[in-house]
């Protein structure tokens, strides 16, 4: 008979429970509650999260199977239903797990303040910026209309590369551009942010310019530039060109009258010539060299704003490593609402709808902004 903890609950056991309790009490979550408690709930979202369930259905199917051992994995609810945890999920006050993840990235951030970036040693902050869209039901979701048949929400994130840990999430509706939420982003100065194409706008740029921080963005076929200078490159690394240009578009120079750094790179994996511009006041020595290895090994990634909504760029979308015997045990088909399942042999069998899992419920009124703290969450080795 195994006698030691279980996965789950030494992977629970690093959480800041007092934490938690502390938010759900400054919200009174737990207010006539009588079995399934906020911290049951978290559970078992994070249960969800760490397992890859896709529906509340799937989630109940899986807790149930063992419900001889939710005891040991914290629970103190002795059964999870659906119903109850789509209730909770709509009731309950959203700011609980908003203050709880503030907190969690405040521990995180300090564990990793000590780490360099690969190739970009020289570069203490990067964040990479990017949104993703995510298709709802419109009846469910009436404040996210997106299409005149289906409503969308959409995921802009700040991601902080060190660690790879979101350090500012705001949830819009599908039609908000992408661009308008560089007026939400809190500034850090000396900061490097790494953006699309679609947030290309010259305007929000200069402000990013005048808070002392710096961008990099990748630049639209019709910019219109003129070459002042150019730098040495070494072209054995991908890099063309590194040159100083100023904008000569009527409107474009109006909103920023002010040098910018052109870098071409030619990316030999795709056979794609990207050109970066980024801001040309930390164009010392250290920094240039800096900047152009991060591009020519790949550090400063690409994003292109063509790509799928549901692809989800800022996430590392590996194999989904699912327990085929526990699979198996449940008898599970392969439904509309699940992407993976097993056929006789073991076998994972493809679906491709709802490509992305998304345990959390989001509410009329559940529009998520976290400001950036100081601080992040790493797991510690078990």
């Amino acid at each position: 008979m195994y006698t030691g903890q279980y996965v789950f609950t030494q992977l629970t056991d690093h959480l800041p429970w007092h934490a938690l309790r502390r938010c759900v009490a400054r919200y009174d979550g737990d207010r006539q509650v009588k079995h399934f408690s906020c911290l049951d709930q978290f559970r078992s979202l994070a249960f969800a999260q760490l397992t890859w369930r896709e529906s509340l259905r799937d989630i109940e199917a899986c807790l149930r199977a063992h419900g001889e051992k939710l005891y040991h994995l914290g629970f103190r609810c002795p059964r999870v239903s659906r119903n109850t945890l789509a209730n909770a999920n709509s009731v309950r006050d959203w700011r609980i797990y908003a203050d709880f993840a503030q907190h969690l990235i405040g521990i995180a951030r300090e564990l990793y303040a000590d780490d360099a970036l690969p190739d970009i040693e020289d570069l203490k902050t990067v964040y990479a910026l990017d949104s993703s869209t995510i298709d709802r039901c419109l009846s469910v979701f009436p404040w996210a209309p997106f299409r005149s048949t289906k409503a969308a929400i959409k995921l802009h994130t700040l991601l902080d590369l060190r660690g790879s840990i979101p350090s500012f999430i705001f949830i819009s509706d599908g039609k908000m551009h992408d661009v308008n939420i560089l007026d939400h982003l809190v500034l850090e100065a000396g900061a490097f942010y790494v953006m699309d194409r679609g947030y290309l706008d010259f305007e929000r740029l200069a402000r990013i310019e005048d808070a002392k921080a710096f961008f990099v963005t990748r630049a639209k076929s019709n910019t219109q530039t003129r070459r002042r200078y150019s730098r040495p490159v070494d072209r054995t690394t991908g890099l063309i060109c590194d040159q100083t240009v100023v904008l000569t578009g009527f409107y474009t120079q109006r909103n920023f009258d002010r040098p910018l750094r052109r870098i071409k790179f030619n990316d030999r994996e795709s056979g794609k010539c990207l050109v970066f511009l980024t801001t040309t006041s930390h164009v010392g020595a250290d920094h240039s060299q800096a900047l152009q290895i991060s591009l020519a090994g790949g550090a400063v990634f690409q994003m292109d704003q063509a790509a799928f909504a549901h692809q989800g760029i800022l996430r590392r979308i590996g194999k989904r490593c699912q327990n085929p015997n526990l699979v198996g045990d449940l008898r599970l088909r392969p439904r509309c609402h699940r992407q993976k399942a097993v056929d006789n042999q073991g076998q994972s069998l493809r679906n491709p709808t709802d490509f992305e899992p998304h345990p959390f419920r989001e509410s009329a009124h559940s529009t998520v902004l976290f400001q950036r703290c100081p601080a992040n969450l790493r797991p510690r080795n078990l």
